[in-house]
């Protein structure tokens, strides 16, 4: 029998290791860490040239991002009362007053609604649907798990138009519920064959003895499969739901009001004179949470589920 050995590697690899991953690292993360710069910038020093790294903070982008400004004469501005909190004193500054609540609060729970909404039924469409492909004999099946696939492969703005006219003839435009039976439609195919990956790793026999002792299909399914699938759900759940949120094409095609989105509400975020930066990136800054938060909570299931399966016994 042959023999291997595994020689340790030496400090100046170790070192050059190192500082490749932390160049990698910063190069990756110096855009974010910019645009979240930005959301606390003025818009002056948003746009100065050359740009800014040191500048005094300020929450005019935030202000303006949750709020509609309308500019006022001196003459009106003086005869208002007092500004009694700290925002709106932020918009006197600017000779505005503030109108109302802008949109972003409902574009940002569209896209919790849409988002987490197609995510739950993608990863339970696609559960059962990989349970059956891998346990049960279905006809055609390598036909229809490439089928099944293929409709990952066509890019959105290929199916744009006939979607489109779909989707107006049956009502579903500019509606959370047509929205998630698209996302889900175009997401389920990832879902299927990333737990069917998952669940033929689990062995019958476990079910098998479920059986045995009186289990019922769906109980050893629900009670046995399901416990030792959860790490490929929770990466399978995470990858549908980044799609889910960062989608463009097809929320800027199909919504334009009621259940639109906020990636395509946020570059048409308007300031005084012209775009407003540093409110488009604290919209960024703030549509970024959500995502961070779900992949944080559920990351050592995802580094799991990512090397599942990489090694055998």
């Amino acid at each position: 029998m042959s023999s291997y050995s595994i020689t340790e590697p030496s400090t100046p690899q170790k070192w050059f290791a190192g500082t490749l991953v932390v160049a990698y690292a910063i190069i990756t993360l110096l855009p974010l860490v910019w645009i979240i710069t930005t959301g606390f910038k003025s818009p002056v020093d948003a746009i100065a040239y050359p740009p800014k790294v040191l500048f005094e903070p300020s929450l005019e982008g935030y202000v303006n991002l949750f709020t509609t400004r309308t500019r006022v004469s001196p003459e009106t501005l003086e005869a208002l009362p007092p500004p009694e909190s700290w925002y709106e004193e932020i918009v006197r500054n600017r000779d505005m007053v503030i109108a109302g609540p802008s949109r972003y609060g409902e574009r940002f729970l569209n896209s919790v609604i849409i988002g987490f909404g197609s995510t739950f039924l993608s990863v339970f469409l696609g559960t059962l649907a990989a349970y059956a492909f891998s346990r049960f004999k279905v006809p055609l099946k390598d036909d229809l798990l490439f089928f099944i696939l293929s409709t990952r492969m066509m890019p959105p703005i290929a199916v744009a138009i006939p979607i489109f006219l779909m989707f107006r003839t049956l009502g579903l435009s500019d509606t959370h519920l047509g929205m998630i039976l698209l996302y889900t439609a175009v997401n389920i195919s990832l879902a299927v064959w990333l737990l069917k990956g998952f669940i033929d790793e689990i062995p019958r026999e476990y079910e098998e003895a479920a059986l045995i002792d009186g289990y019922t299909r769906f109980q050893a399914f629900y009670k046995v499969v399901l416990p030792q699938a959860a790490t490929g759900i929770a990466s399978t759940a995470i990858f549908c739901l980044i799609f889910s949120w960062n989608e463009y094409a097809f929320a800027v095609l199909l919504t334009s009001g009621t259940a639109q989105t906020a990636p395509p509400f946020i570059p048409t975020i308007i300031g005084v004179g012209g775009q407003d930066w540093p409110a488009v990136a604290a919209g960024a800054t703030l549509f970024l949470v959500p995502v961070m938060v779900f992949t944080i909570l559920l990351r050592k299931h995802l580094l799991r589920g990512i090397t599942f399966g990489a090694v055998r016994k």
